[in-house]
């Protein structure tokens, strides 16, 4: 089965082992997911990021993290740039989440990186999603 949003369908599992408590969410690998998902562990959203190889592309493990509560780190996610709709700002138009207690992921000429990154280095580029 050919998926034509492999980002949206990594944030939906995310969005889907949050809801349904899971201690860990698996999904197939490539190097953007495993990007966004060292930076998710960088600012604290997840626990661990761990490469599972198989004869095929490879498995990405992502352990989610939990407070005493039992409430997830990540209380909210949402792609914003899609295949139809790609949504690219320049460097003095990056975007602050939730007046700055969230985080942007962004694609840009240096790299994927946040926005906090973007804007010190002075950089635009494609709003990949954002993470709160």
């Amino acid at each position: 089965m050919s998926m034509t949003d492999p980002i949206s369908d990594f944030l939906s599992r995310l969005r889907n082992g949050i809801r349904s408590r899971k201690q860990y969410v698996d999904c197939p690998r490539s190097r953007l997911k495993v990007r966004i998902a060292e930076i998710l562990q960088q600012e604290g959203y997840v626990d661990g990021v761990t490469n599972i190889e198989d004869n095929q592309q490879g498995i990405l493990s992502v352990t989610l993290r939990y407070n005493n509560d039992n409430k997830c780190a990540i209380t909210g996610l949402k792609r914003i740039s899609r295949p139809g709709q790609r949504l690219y700002v320049r460097a003095k138009a990056v975007p602050k989440v939730h007046n700055g207690l969230g985080i942007a992921i962004m694609s840009t000429s240096r790299g994927v990186m946040t926005d906090r990154q973007a804007r010190k280095l002075g950089v635009g580029g494609e709003v990949i999603c954002e993470v709160w």
